[in-house]
């Protein structure tokens, strides 16, 4: 199968499946994507939505948020991964985007990655659910599940090279909910450890279950 047939498999495979495919974390502002962004890596959507609603209702805004200590925000967030880090990004984040950006929430890419705590797949999480840029976002989901069923290479090594692969391959009008089927097909069926290949209905476009299927079988 050529990559463009397996691309365009995969998009109407998932346009009849999961057309309003849309991130499981909850927010209702902005700053509120932006701070339960940050503190999602390497932690469950789950996890974090157990957790802001107390830190949204206590600091709501920027200017708040920037005003308060280590100390004030940290038990908030204590059982989330790397709390330590992640009171200081999110203190150090708000105190930017009140002194840079008027306490607004930067939609260019680049802004947003001087804000403390927010790297390249936050700032693209932030440019497409926020301001639908058309991004890719490539967490650890979407750097297996593409590899996987061979979207990218196998011999990409880093986030950034598989971004560049599904940028050039998916329309730009399906790049938003790409990144959200690759990640829910990753976090639902194709776990890390043991992919559930039985169920899968992307068997045929899948380079993962080509090589394995005598295995799996």
């Amino acid at each position: 199968m050529k990559k463009a047939e397996r691309f365009a498999a995969f998009i109407h495979y998932f346009k009849e499946k999961q057309p309003n495919a849309e991130t499981e974390l909850e927010y209702s502002s902005p700053f509120q994507l932006l701070i339960a962004v940050i503190l999602s890596a390497q932690c469950t959507d789950k996890r974090v939505n157990l957790i802001t609603p107390a830190l949204f209702r206590d600091f709501p805004t920027p200017e708040i948020l920037a005003q308060a200590t280590f100390e004030d925000v940290f038990p908030y967030i204590r059982s989330c991964s790397y709390p330590n880090n992640k009171t200081k990004h999110l203190i150090g984040m708000a105190n930017m985007i009140v002194a840079d950006f008027n306490s607004e929430v930067p939609e260019d890419l680049i802004d947003l990655q001087k804000l403390p705590g927010v790297g390249r797949k936050t700032a693209n999480v932030v440019a497409n659910v926020i301001f639908h840029q058309a991004t890719m976002p490539v967490d650890t989901h979407v750097f297996r599940v593409a590899k996987r069923l061979g979207l990218a290479m196998q011999k990409c090594k880093t986030p950034l090279e598989v971004e560049k692969q599904l940028v050039r391959y998916i329309p730009k009008d399906y790049l938003g909910k790409a990144h959200h089927w690759l990640i829910l097909h990753g976090r639902y069926v194709c776990l890390a450890r043991k992919p559930k290949c039985e169920q899968c209905q992307l068997k045929d476009i899948c380079r993962y279950y080509e090589k394995n299927k005598k295995v799996l079988a």
